[in-house]
């Protein structure tokens, strides 16, 4: 399919003004109060619209939360892996987003390439979302933020505190600080902070955005703690080895989050490693909001897919 102007695409929340980030919150939040009242109006929403995913990492949340949500607003989501496609005998991602451009009306690519993710964009006349790339993961925050709200009030002015690797979701909580407007403190061992660049940017757009070594400074009365897991499927197992070494002093204990405000809660965008990067009285305890959180992807995400696709 081709369109007539340049397409949204969803890529990094640097690309969007704070009014816009702001509505998308607002239209996620009320999809879910309203879902079973609105089920018939928001099916007819996308309803003859399909959404492919290129799944070149594995999956729960985000497959299952674009496919449902995609159903649910009435379209249909084809989901494909890297293996189903040419791009596994070496065709092109841009001749492939050429050619998914004329059967579909958007695609989410889930990818541990960033250049891949726009490239795919700057070839697609239909919208590309981000699923995932080793920089960034703006459903997965959007989702956050929305979760952080249901608990506990607008997040503009609040503090929030990042303790571990400084990752993809650490870039995309550094590109929400600036958005959103709240205080972000990011705890990460030497060799592991985020990427200058991003917090040059995040200082160029006068966020409150500090990296400090010590967990305990960067949690220090804060109203939520959010950690993601030290190594992934990538990593070799000497690798693994080198990032727990370094990582293990960061691990998300009761008595680190007894540092934190007394009605602080604990954000993981999940999988979970228990006794890794989070011990399993946190992650199962009172203060945990992790299943609100996934919860919350299918909803952010559906108002992704509606603003993407004018619906």
């Amino acid at each position: 399919m081709t369109t007539s102007s340049a397409p949204r695409h969803f890529l990094d929340l640097r690309d969007f003004d704070s009014v816009t980030l702001r509505a998308l919150i607002s239209q996620a939040v009320g999809l879910k109060a309203d879902h079973r009242s609105r089920l018939e109006q928001d099916i007819r929403a996308l309803r003859g619209r399909t959404l492919a995913m290129i799944f070149e990492k594995n999956s729960t949340r985000t497959r299952v939360s674009f496919e449902v949500g995609m159903r649910q607003l009435g379209g249909d989501p084809l989901v494909l892996s890297r293996g189903d496609l040419q791009l596994s005998r070496g065709e092109t991602i841009s001749d492939t987003a050429r050619v998914l451009s004329r059967y579909v009306d958007a695609i989410m690519l889930r990818t541990d390439s960033h250049d891949r993710l726009l490239e795919l964009a700057r070839h697609s006349s239909v919208p590309v979302i981000n699923g995932l790339t080793e920089k960034a993961h703006p459903c997965q925050v959007m989702a956050d933020i929305m979760t952080f709200e249901e608990h506990r009030g607008a997040i503009r002015g609040r503090s929030v505190a990042w303790v571990g690797d400084g990752n993809n979701m650490a870039y995309s909580w550094i590109t929400a600080a600036a958005r959103f407007d709240f205080r972000l403190r990011l705890a990460c061992p030497t060799g592991y902070a985020p990427d200058p660049e991003i917090l040059d940017w995040a200082r160029a757009n006068r966020a409150d955005v500090e990296v400090v070594e010590r967990p305990e400074d960067a949690v220090q009365g804060v109203d939520c703690v959010v950690t993601d897991t030290w190594v992934s499927m990538s990593h070799e197992n000497e690798e693994r080895d080198r990032r727990k070494a370094a990582l293990s002093p960061y691990q998300v204990t009761a008595s680190l989050m007894k540092q934190a405000a007394p009605d602080a809660i604990f954000m993981h965008c999940l999988p979970a490693h228990r006794g890794e990067e989070v011990t399993a009285g946190v992650l199962d305890g009172p203060q945990s909001v992790v299943w609100d959180e996934a919860e919350n992807r299918l909803h952010a995400q559906k108002a992704i897919l509606l603003w993407c696709l004018g619906g």
